[in-house]
């Protein structure tokens, strides 16, 4: 009887045992998680100014990002002398990541960035693996910000402690360093932003096998979205769209991140089509009142 009963004990303690054992001894990443990266070339006042502004904890973790950081991150630990991101000479773009619940999506907030859409920043991120986050971007002064990815992208891998791989790394700095170049062309930040989402669906959808296929898909979004492209802008797009299509990708988990991602963009460009209509509506009617009143003051 004795003996039975301690062995109820027993099973008891071994239970209550794994049952607490992963909540002491576990690294792993929860929502609400953050990481702030912080540009190296700030001065003490302006990383204090930024903290403030992102509303974060006294102890939050930060990371220095330099360009010299840039460049050796996406070299994987080369030192080499490649794009840092459009050509910023001082790193001042800094940005705070914070893990979101499964399913979440992605959402980032930018604010003194010149180049670069929240849209692009969110499209870019997803290439890179990126899920479930939201991520906010400034600067102490406006910059262009094709530099800030990099160093959101360190910061998601240390709050998530998941590992980027380097090809994911540059084809995630390409497509936005291409998204950005695209927007200054068309004039159009969320166009240029709209078109690459509608092709990465095209590709997680139809699995090009060649740069020939990509490049079909190129053009027929940009002919759908009336987007002209030159040869040169379909070259450089599909370069680095292929790439994009043969990374280790899981396409069913990638292609809900996407549909988000759509959904937040397209809320965004009928916002901006109606409060463009509004605009035009608004400035017939003012032009119908002054026409009224011109017409009763006898001009």
């Amino acid at each position: 009887m004795n003996l039975k009963k301690w062995s109820r004990f027993a099973l008891i303690g071994l239970f209550l045992f794994a049952v607490t054992l992963p909540q002491t001894v576990s690294a792993d990443a929860v929502a609400g998680d953050s990481v702030v990266t912080l540009g190296a070339d700030l001065t003490q006042e302006q990383r204090q100014s930024l903290l403030q502004e992102m509303n974060v904890d006294p102890d939050v973790e930060t990371i220095d990002v330099s360009i010299d950081d840039i460049r050796t991150y996406l070299q994987g630990g080369t030192g080499g002398t490649g794009s840092s991101g459009g050509g910023d000479n001082k790193a001042y773009s800094s940005a705070k990541i914070t893990l979101a619940e499964k399913g979440t999506g992605i959402r980032v907030k930018a604010h003194n960035v010149t180049r670069v859409s929240e849209q692009m920043y969110a499209n870019a991120l997803l290439t890179a693996g990126v899920t479930d986050a939201e991520v906010y971007v400034t600067s102490p002064k406006p910059v262009t910000g094709t530099a800030a990815l990099t160093g959101i992208m360190m910061a998601f891998e240390k709050v998530s402690n998941k590992e980027i791989s380097q090809e994911q790394r540059q084809v995630a700095n390409e497509e936005m360093l291409r998204t950005s170049e695209l927007g200054q062309k068309i004039g159009d930040k969320d166009r240029a932003a709209q078109f690459m989402t509608e092709v990465k669906e095209q590709i997680a959808e139809k699995k090009p096998e060649s740069k020939e296929e990509v490049r079909d898909i190129i053009i027929n979004v940009a002919g759908d979205l009336n987007i002209n492209l030159n040869n040169q802008d379909i070259t450089n797009i599909t370069n680095v769209m292929y790439n994009f299509s043969q990374l280790d990708i899981d396409w069913n988990s990638f292609g809900d991140q996407l549909n988000k991602l759509k959904g937040q963009l397209e809320n965004l460009v009928n916002s901006e089509e109606a409060q463009g209509w509004f605009d035009q509506f608004m400035a017939w009617l003012s032009d119908l009142f002054d026409s009224i009143a011109n017409a009763f003051s006898g001009k």
